[in-house]
């Protein structure tokens, strides 16, 4: 599979203050790529250097399997980017706004084509509106409109979602599964969000003090690691007591609700099953869960 972003030994210093140290990670085409980490992690800096609004210390980028740095005018047409926040002239509508950027961009943006980008991101009927009008979940849609002007084969997002109510982030995350799935754009976002980015990303990538921690398939990191397992049961408090018996590890109980909560690996989950049910426990249900806020939190501290 062709890769969209190769990061190598990527480093950016300021002062004595090491931002990113030594970071690699691969995106390959396709991909929600989910890029995480917590506060100064490196994750703006290194977007940063991916548009080339700043310069590396040390290290290699290539995009679309270019070297960044000798064909950056070629490979930044490939791009559409959001950074922080997309900003506007507030006293212009949505259409004069978009007309702006795309003139900016070297493209000539029909009136059709401007209607098929706010339909698109659920602007239909708002775009001779002023954009001093509009909230901000709104704003945040028209920018997801402003980097699809000229066609780009990768879109960069920075926390698309801060800020946004619940509808509005769920209207975002709809937004990235149909450019990815339906137009085959390639995502590469960092968000704080963890819950969202579970549900949205294919492949992810966990920084901490400017390094690489870990990288891959979300499925497969995410099954690697122990889940916790929420048993509901007849007799909680026996359940409970063979449970501990048997070495694993309690999590909560809850013997008003007849439910107990234990760390468990996938293989683990039948074996205890079977151990209950043959020490006379009815399992009414088992839910297990591998939350990447859990998983995230493990790698970081």
């Amino acid at each position: 599979m062709e890769k969209i972003i190769e990061i190598q030994n990527l480093v950016k210093d300021y002062g004595s203050f090491r931002a990113v140290d030594h970071l690699s990670l691969d995106v390959f085409q396709g991909d929600v790529f989910g890029f995480l980490g917590p506060n100064g992690a490196g994750k703006s800096t290194t977007i940063r250097m991916l548009l080339t609004l700043i310069t590396p210390t040390s290290g290699h980028i290539n995009l679309f399997g270019k070297n960044l740095k000798q064909h950056r005018s070629e490979i930044l047409r490939s791009i559409g980017c959001i950074v922080e926040k997309p900003d506007f002239y507030n006293y212009l509508t949505a259409k004069q706004n978009l007309k702006i950027l795309a003139n900016i961009s070297g493209v000539d943006l029909k009136r059709n084509k401007i209607d098929e980008l706010l339909e698109l991101v659920g602007l239909t009927g708002r775009g001779d509106d002023k954009v001093k009008a509009y909230s901000h979940g709104m704003k945040q849609r028209l920018g997801l409109a402003q980097t699809l002007i000229h066609n780009p084969s990768l879109i960069i997002l920075d926390e698309p979602t801060t800020g946004l109510d619940p509808k509005g982030i769920i209207d975002i995350r709809n937004l990235i599964n149909h450019l990815s799935k339906d137009l085959g754009i390639t995502i590469f976002l960092s968000s704080h969000i963890l819950s969202e980015m579970e549900l949205i990303a294919t492949r992810m990538a966990i920084i901490n003090k400017g390094k690489t921690i870990v990288q891959g398939s979300v499925n497969e990191l995410l099954n690697t690691k122990e889940m916790v397992v929420i048993f509901n049961v007849d007799d909680a408090q026996r359940a409970v007591s063979i449970t501990k018996h048997e070495g694993y590890e309690i999590v909560s109980t809850d013997l008003t609700d007849h439910q107990f909560s234990v760390n468990l690996s996938k293989e683990q989950i039948p074996l205890l099953n079977k151990k209950l049910v043959e020490n006379n426990i009815a399992v009414y249900a088992l839910e297990s869960k591998r939350k990447l806020e859990d998983y995230f939190l493990r790698l970081v501290n």
